[in-house]
């Protein structure tokens, strides 16, 4: 299984759930779903995420999605964007992802096993 992941508020995968698909608010302002590789969750989690809370993590098997995910540079890496709609099937597991006191988040259990 090709595992991406992506992080968003648990109220907004919620109603997603409910949908055959999710939709990401990025999706319509820049046109694709940011995603990430294990490798890369913490430092996005890190510089996009500081200090929100009542975020989840999707893991999503890549080869199940049916929107086109490319593989595109940006801050010096390469992640992976998914170019419409998540369907939902696509996602296998979805945990809480809180920061820690300090505001940071630290690489949960579920996500090492994938590095």
């Amino acid at each position: 299984m090709n595992t991406i992941l992506h992080i968003t508020q648990n109220r907004q995968w919620e109603k997603s759930k409910n949908l055959s698909s999710y939709h990401a608010d990025s999706l319509d302002t820049e046109g694709f779903i940011h995603s990430s590789q294990a490798t890369q969750i913490l430092k996005v989690a890190n510089k996009f995420f500081y200090q929100q809370k009542e975020l989840v993590l999707l893991f999503i098997d890549s080869d199940k999605v049916h929107s086109e995910i490319r593989y595109e540079g940006a801050d010096g890496d390469i992640f992976p964007h998914i170019y419409g709609e998540l369907n939902i099937d696509a996602v296998y597991q979805v945990i809480d992802f809180e920061p820690e006191e300090d505001g940071l988040f630290k690489l949960p259990l579920e996500v090492v096993s994938l590095e």
